[in-house]
């Protein structure tokens, strides 16, 4: 009889696009749409529509009508009656949570949801992820932290099996990693650049914001995230109204933004505390303390200038790290970033919109891994 082979190898095919409905199909891409247009549902219909005009995306058997009374029936979206009696449809929060993970997928990644305090730090300490290592037994250790099996294995060594007796001095206990929590607040410029020069640069900010939200939230539960906006003034807004986001015809108040974030984080009780600041232009405006607006666009004011110096400064003192994600690449506002590090020792990215995304959560995921002083 002839000896039977087995044959080991590679086969390959062409790709097979998983099976998607076509609900899920028109659903990814409407999630985009509302992105970009900022929550506006009918807007981001219009679009829909001339993309279904020009790539067949429905068919006979399912129209847009079909998808958007999905949508309603699945709970994506609901009617709102507006003051003046006229209605129309909106988002409901179940999408915002939808395209919150969407950025997520997108930006980094499928990752994993890990329990609470899932950032680890090169200390010792109180805490659940195991580090193999063994001590003895400290008055003040909690009980739960005693390793019965190496305790149980000195007590046989030490008083041996006929007599057996289990004393403090054949108690061990396993270290344990202690693990960090990170106290972040987010900066968002919305001045009226970010969407000058036919360059839209408000979208992938917010895209940023809601997958590190997402992020924080799911993998990172014991971390906080607050997200701030500033223009001529600074204010903070909810997770739930990051799609919603838009610019406007402000200038770029960066202190005041500064003070608001360093007010959020001295409340904070995590001893971790950092400032992201995603920004494409130069300081143009402070306000004064008689509210008086002091702007200024052409070059770079002095006054103005040397005031963010003095909050990078602050902001060092009270051991508040700023890492400033700048986009755009003037050699002269490339200089004020560096001196503006400088002043509070902080990092600075010179970045394009391509990869912004990547390099938060690369540098959020470092600071995890580090406790910050």
């Amino acid at each position: 009889m002839k000896k039977e082979t087995l044959r080991k190898g590679f086969v390959f095919k062409s790709y097979e696009a998983p099976q998607q409905s076509l609900f899920d199909r028109l659903f990814e891409i409407f999630k985009e749409l509302i992105t970009h247009t900022s929550g506006d549902f009918d807007e981001a219909m219009d679009w829909l529509k001339e993309l279904d005009k020009e790539y067949n995306l429905t068919t006979e058997d399912y129209t847009l009508d079909d998808f958007v009374q999905e949508l309603k029936d699945k709970g994506y979206i609901r009617e709102e009656i507006e003051p003046d009696g006229n209605g129309g449809m909106a988002i409901t929060a179940k999408t915002e949570r939808a395209i919150r993970q969407r950025a997520l997928d997108q930006i980094f990644g499928k990752l994993k949801r890990g329990g609470a305090g899932n950032h680890k730090t090169n200390r010792i300490g109180r805490g659940d992820e195991h580090t193999g290592e063994y001590r003895e037994y400290r008055f003040g250790d909690a009980l739960e932290r005693v390793s019965m099996t190496e305790s149980l294995k000195n007590a046989q060594i030490n008083n041996g099996i006929g007599n057996f007796d289990l004393t403090e001095k054949d108690l061990v206990v396993e270290e344990t990693q202690f693990k960090a929590q990170m106290s972040t607040v987010l900066m968002i410029d919305i001045s009226h650049s970010m969407i000058l020069y036919g360059e839209d640069r408000i979208t992938p900010a917010k895209k940023v914001a809601m997958a590190l939200a997402e992020l924080i939230t799911t993998r990172y539960p014991k971390d906080t995230l607050d997200i701030i906006v500033f223009g001529n003034d600074s204010w903070p807004i909810a997770i739930k109204d990051l799609p919603y986001l838009q610019v406007g015809p402000y200038h770029t108040n960066t202190v005041a933004g500064l003070q608001l974030a360093m007010d959020i984080l001295r409340r904070k009780r995590n001893t971790n505390k950092q400032i992201f600041m995603i920004t494409d232009g130069k300081p143009s405006c402070v306000r004064e303390p008689d509210g008086f607006y002091y702007k200024n666009s052409v070059g770079l004011d002095d006054y103005i200038v040397n005031k963010c110096y003095s909050m990078a400064s602050q902001a060092r003192k009270v051991k508040i790290p700023i890492t400033t994600f700048m986009i755009a690449q003037d050699p002269y506002l490339m200089k004020f970033v560096r001196q503006f590090t400088q002043a509070n020792q902080g990092k600075a990215f010179y970045t394009g919109l391509q990869g912004l995304g990547e390099m938060i959560f690369e540098d959020y995921e470092t600071n995890r891994k580090k406790r910050i002083r």
